[in-house]
């Protein structure tokens, strides 16, 4: 029993793996753009920097709650009118609940984007933006990764304790958020800056069956 454990999750962990590289592929290209959009905004001015950001957080609000815009995003075949259509409707929601006009590093980052078919980068364009805004404004993110969601005593300590490290010492502002995944199998994976610390227990599966793996 325990074999065919280990084995299920080394297949899971494979997939996983492959699943992974593909997403590494997609944010080297988001990240290019995130970053010309980054650099674009910072060189004008903080306060663009900021607007620009909030502009992307109404976008990607908008293309949760807007199916519409979810699929112009995630269409690359539209026609060049439709394509100008779907822009327009982005730019509304950058907009805002206050109308106000949109900058144009926000507009030329979008009709970039369209021109060059790559608007399904959208959501990894707007998580590589925010990183590296998190980065200049001292942020450091801690994603904690459980099968289930932690009390808010838990995530306190867990907090604590990381404000400790040497990461933790050197960020202005420590955001900790819980995600939660079943396949985790209990335990606790914790991402924060370029580090990640697996205490789950599908972790020692793994590590279990490539011991058993190698005796066979």
């Amino acid at each position: 029993m325990l074999l065919t454990a280990a084995r299920t999750a080394a297949a899971a962990s494979t997939s996983r793996s492959a699943s992974m590289s593909a997403r590494r592929a997609a944010s080297s290209i988001a990240n290019k753009y995130a970053n010309a959009a980054y650099s674009a905004a910072l060189k004008k001015s903080p306060q663009t920097l900021t607007k620009v950001q909030s502009e992307l957080a109404a976008i990607a609000n908008g293309i949760r709650s807007v199916p519409p815009l979810a699929s112009f995003v995630s269409n690359p075949t539209l026609s060049s009118k439709d394509r100008t259509a779907g822009l327009e409707a982005l730019f509304v929601a950058a907009e805002g609940p206050k109308k106000e006009p949109v900058s144009d590093v926000t507009k030329n980052l979008f009709m970039v984007l369209s021109e060059n078919g790559r608007l399904v980068e959208t959501q990894g364009v707007i998580e590589g933006f925010n990183e590296l805004v998190s980065k200049y404004k001292g942020e450091v993110e801690v994603v904690v990764t459980s099968s289930s969601p932690l009390d808010r005593s838990t995530l306190a300590r867990l907090e604590a304790t990381l404000k400790q490290s040497q990461v933790g010492q050197q960020a202005k502002i420590l955001k900790v958020t819980n995600k939660v995944n079943p396949s985790v199998l209990g335990g606790l994976v914790v991402d924060f800056g370029d580090k990640t610390i697996d205490l789950s227990v599908s972790s020692r599966v793994n590590k279990l069956n490539s011991i058993i793996l190698q005796g066979v």
